[in-house]
Order: structure tokens, then C-alpha cells, then sequence
């Protein structure tokens, strides 16, 4: 008869301890950020936004001004052609709405921001850009002598 002689093996416990490098595993309860991470990074977002925001929508104001003002240049130049063929200026009244009709070779391309506005005489003319909206209170000038004035809220004061 021969016996066995190989040692007896114990069944594996459930309660045994794991090796050292499964312990080291995060469980399902570990995993992902803290309230306290993800409330930190929300109030960092906040910060750069409360900061960004105002500085952006300055930067887009004042480019859209920038664009009004080449546009009352634009609108010079058409007044300063018919001066050119007529020797004299359209003669229009104070408020006159410069519009694409009377000066066909005209394109603004701020009137969604801007409302232009023209008095001229046989001899001179001022050539008036009202802001709309966020604009409002920017006001571009520009006349015949090329006197060009510009409010603060416009971003410059002058062009």
C-alpha cells in the first residue's frame, strides 16, 4: 500500500488576507473626486469667468465701434465722390437717416450696432454713428475737415 505523502493543503479562506499588491486597488467607493474638489473647481471656473466675461464683451464692443467708424470713413468718402462730380454736397437736413438707397456705393457693415444719421450742406456735412444696445452710448462724429471725435464709451476717444 502506499500512502500519500504530499502535505495537505487548506482550502483558501475567504477571509484570508489578499497579497499586498491587490490591497493597493481602489474599490468602487474610492473612485471619482470629493464634494470638496468638485466645489473648488467650481468656484475656480467662477472666478475666470467673473474676470474673462467683462474683458471679452468690452474687446467685441470696442471692435464693433472700430467697424462703425470705417464705416462713417466709408460714408465720407461717397459724400466726398459727389462733391467731386457736383462741386457742391447733397444738401440734407439735421437726423437724416444715411441709408444704403442714397448712397448706393455704401455697405455698413455694423447697422445691426449702429444707427448713422447725416446734416450736410452745399458746403460741409457731419456724418453722426449712434450705438444700439450694448453701444448705446457710443457716439462716432466725423465732418468734412476730417474732424473725427469719438466717446469713451466707444472703447477710444479718438481715430
Amino acid at each position: 500500500m502506499i500512502l500519500n505523502t504530499a502535505p495537505a493543503v487548506a482550502p483558501k479562506s475567504s477571509t484570508a488576507a489578499a497579497p499586498a499588491y491587490r490591497r493597493a486597488r481602489p474599490t468602487a467607493a474610492q473612485t471619482g473626486f470629493t464634494l470638496v474638489e468638485l466645489m473648488i473647481a467650481v468656484v475656480v471656473l467662477g472666478i475666470l469667468a467673473a474676470i474673462a466675461i467683462p474683458s471679452y464683451t468690452s474687446y467685441v464692443n470696442k471692435s464693433r465701434a472700430k467697424s462703425g467708424s470705417a464705416d462713417l470713413a466709408a460714408l465720407a468718402l461717397n459724400m466726398e465722390n459727389r462733391y467731386q462730380l457736383q462741386l457742391s454736397y447733397p444738401v440734407n437736413a439735421a437726423g437724416t437717416v444715411a441709408t444704403t438707397t442714397m448712397f448706393p456705393a455704401w455697405a455698413p457693415t455694423q447697422s445691426a450696432y449702429f444707427n448713422y444719421t447725416l446734416v450736410s450742406t452745399a458746403t460741409s456735412y457731419t456724418l453722426t454713428a449712434t450705438g444700439k444696445g450694448s453701444l448705446a452710448s457710443c457716439v462716432l462724429t466725423l465732418n468734412n475737415s476730417n474732424t473725427r471725435t469719438a466717446t469713451n464709451a466707444c472703447g477710444f476717444t479718438t481715430w
